[in-house]
Formats: structure tokens, C-alpha cells, sequence
């Protein structure tokens, strides 16, 4: 909805073609241009022609936002390969395919910005994650790999990295009792992230405010990663 309210044209993609749908009706509530695609992340052909929709339908993308993601519990000792693997190709390969896939026009007109949502588990290993950690980790120099690869190209390349956030991927774990105020006290702002606060940022970095900004990772987590004295 930031993108929207600043006025760009948004495309949503997702494995959820139904909520892509709903979010489109609401944007277009807004007053908004949307078009949503369902996408897997892990398919080439799939990602190949939700890029070519885009370049018909807009002409071209100009910015990335990079946001599909899972988590498979576990200790390391147990994480089946399968499960570690699938993990990786979301989370890290995913990005990578989106990237090459819609960075083409930008790579073509010499333009643009893909910004790419990690973790602070990408610098603090987060317990019983399995590949999680690791994969968040990857995608902060695979950012700073693009940024210098693709930077004399025209494009910037950053990240998002959030602290603790009440999404629907972690909402099973706000939902026991004592956890959301808890986790609220353990945090210098005293509340946890919202997606808006991420938004934000990444609009931010997507925007001409940020035009000599690449490589860079912005933690959003209202200083939890700032408390270990604590």
C-alpha cells in the first residue's frame, strides 16, 4: 500500500492467486494500478512469464521487492535435506530467479532497484531454524553481489532486514499467551514491528531519496540487535 500511495503502478505475485486478487481490489480501493500473478518462486518457466505479464502489461519493471519466504523448524542434527533445501530455493535462489527475470529491462534501459526483505537472523542465528539463518544471511551478500555487479549497469541493490514482526508467518507464535508482551518489553521501543514500518523502508530504498544507496542493509527492529548488553 506505500508503493500505491506514492503513486506507483504495483504488480503482486504470489503462489496465492486468490490473495493477490483481494489485495488488487483493495489497492484498486485506494484508487490505485495493480495487476496480480500467481507465481512460484522456485519455477523458471513461472517466474519467466510473470516477468513478460509485467512487460506487457507496464512495459518494464522498475523496481523488486523481494519478499517470498518460509521457515522449516528444526535442529540442524534433524532437518531432512529435503526440507533444508526447499527452505533455500525460496528463500535465496527464489530471489535470485525474480532478479535475473526482472532485471532484464532494467538491465536494458540502464535503471532501477530491487530491494531484497532478509533478517537480523541473517547476522544472529536464530535456534531450531534449520536453514533459515543461513538463507537470510545469503541473500545479504547476494545484494551486495548485485550491487556491484549491476551498479555500473544503473542498478541499486539493498536490503530490508526486519527484527521481530507480526506477520501471518509468525502470528501462531503471538498467539500464546504472554508472547506479544514478552517479546514488546524485550524491545527498546517497547513494539514490535509492523509490515508498514518495512514498507516504509523500502520505499524508501526504491526511491530516487536513496539514488546513491546500493549495497547497503537497513535493520528495521525498533533496536532489538542493540540489546545484548541488556
Amino acid at each position: 500500500n506505500e508503493f500505491v500511495r506514492c503513486g506507483a503502478k504495483v504488480v503482486l505475485l504470489d503462489l496465492d492467486a486468490d490473495a493477490c486478487d483481494a489485495m488488487v481490489e483493495e489497492v484498486k480501493g485506494m484508487g490505485g494500478d495493480a495487476l496480480a500473478l500467481g507465481c512460484d518462486v522456485t519455477n523458471d518457466e513461472s517466474v519467466g512469464a510473470a516477468a513478460a505479464a509485467v512487460e506487457q502489461a507496464y512495459g518494464g519493471c522498475d523496481v523488486l521487492v523481494n519478499n517470498a519466504g518460509i521457515l522449516r523448524p528444526g535442529k540442524l542434527e534433524d532437518i531432512s535435506m529435503a526440507d533444508w533445501q526447499k527452505l533455500l530455493d525460496i528463500n535465496l535462489t527464489g530471489y535470485l530467479r525474480c532478479s535475473q527475470a526482472f532485471g532484464r529491462s532494467m538491465l536494458a534501459r540502464g535503471a532501477g532497484a530491487h530491494v531484497h526483505v532478509a533478517s537480523i537472523a541473517a547476522s544472529e542465528p536464530q535456534a531450531l531454524s534449520g536453514a533459515y539463518s543461513p538463507s537470510k544471511a545469503a541473500v545479504v551478500m547476494l545484494s551486495r553481489q548485485m550491487a556491484f555487479e549491476w551498479g555500473p549497469r544503473g542498478i541499486r541493490s539493498n536490503v530490508v532486514s526486519p527484527g521481530l514482526v507480526r506477520t501471518p508467518l509468525s502470528e501462531a507464535f503471538y498467539q500464546a499467551p504472554g508472547v506479544l508482551e514478552r517479546r514488546a518489553q524485550a524491545i527498546p521501543t517497547r513494539r514490535i514491528c509492523t509490515p508498514e514500518d518495512i514498507a516504509d523502508v523500502a520505499v524508501f530504498l526504491a526511491s530516487v531519496r536513496a539514488g546513491h544507496v546500493t549495497g547497503q542493509e537497513i535493520v528495521v527492529d525498533g533496536g532489538l540487535s542493540q540489546t545484548l548488553m541488556s
